[in-house]
């Protein structure tokens, strides 16, 4: 049986996801907070495909050793961005799952943006 609390984070969820769908020209960049990591992908919701992916675990990013703050989100959306690009994802809709568009989030989506994606 879910807890309380996981019943309510499903419902935030869905509030948002049903408002945001990637397709093909405009994937959903999806972020997920733990309590040490930060994950973020990018998602074609049409065909069902993952076309960017990257966390603080990454070898690239693991190196920094990252965790899940504002400064690790910050790193971890730069880097993200950069790799979008490179994967040719231009332009993207911004899932933010069940969090509040505020502290690590905005910071990552704020650092993602001045790498290049348009949201």
């Amino acid at each position: 049986m879910k807890s309380d609390k996981k019943i309510r984070s499903d419902k935030r969820k869905m509030r948002v996801r049903k408002r945001v769908v990637g397709t093909s020209c405009r994937p959903r960049l999806s972020v997920k907070l733990s309590g040490k990591h930060v994950y973020a992908q990018c998602i074609d919701d049409e065909s069902g495909v993952t076309l960017a992916f990257l966390s603080t675990l990454a070898k690239e990013i693991a190196v920094r050793k990252l965790s899940s703050n504002v400064v690790g989100a910050t790193l971890l959306g730069k880097a993200f961005g950069e790799k979008a690009a490179a994967a040719g994802v231009r332009s993207v809709v911004f899932d933010r799952g069940d969090r509040k568009y505020h502290g690590c989030v905005k910071a990552f989506a704020d650092a993602a943006r001045e790498a290049g994606l348009l949201f």
